[in-house]
């Protein structure tokens, strides 16, 4: 198969990819646009609908798995189309430069429902460089004794780094668990601290 397709300029494979995001957007069939970027926490996959941001996925969660997940919840019709997701990447790398404080970008949240919407809706208002402990943050979205399931919801939140829930912790002022591991957990407290 190789040999067939040896005479092509190497950018071929590109062009036809570019090519068919182009012509899925035109035709409305692009329903999940993805793309993935480095950081300073490692590699996230970023994930778009025409609504909003869909999910950020670091890839201890594995980001095969959540293409899928997205794949069976959202819709099938999903491309690798990074422009879709420009201005997040730059929200990113000015966030982890220093120079953004809270992300301005729409956000698509059908994927958290009931009491969890409620904690990321709550998780925007905890200000750069404060934490709040899960207590609060449940006593703020409404049910103060519902601490575990504020942990569920930061646990499950669509959307980590832009909703923060790295500044959830415990009572006692220790981190706490975090999606994308203990150490991307403190190296956000500290980007954020510094």
């Amino acid at each position: 198969m190789t040999e067939l397709f040896a005479d092509l300029p190497a950018d071929v494979p590109a062009r036809l990819r570019a090519r068919l995001v182009t012509d899925a957007e035109r035709e409305g069939i692009l329903d999940v646009a993805y793309r993935t970027v480095d950081t300073p926490v490692g590699s996230l996959l970023l994930a778009a609908t025409p609504a909003g941001l869909l999910r950020i996925v670091y890839s201890t969660t594995g980001h095969d798995a959540a293409l899928a997940d997205l794949a069976e919840r959202v819709s099938p019709r999903i491309l690798h189309a990074p422009a879709r997701l420009d201005a997040v990447v730059r929200q990113l790398d000015e966030y982890f430069t220093g120079r953004r404080r809270t992300f301005d970008v729409p956000l698509d949240l059908r994927l958290a429902t009931g009491f969890r919407r409620a904690v990321l809706s709550h998780l925007a208002d905890i200000g750069y460089g404060r934490t709040e402990s899960y207590a609060e943050v449940a006593a703020a979205a409404g049910s103060p004794r519902a601490v575990r399931a504020v942990g569920t919801a930061c646990a499950t939140n669509p959307v980590p780094v832009v909703l923060p829930c790295h500044r959830v912790v415990r009572s006692d002022g220790t981190s706490g668990g975090y999606v994308g591991g203990a150490a991307a957990k403190q190296a956000l407290l500290t980007l954020e601290a510094a």
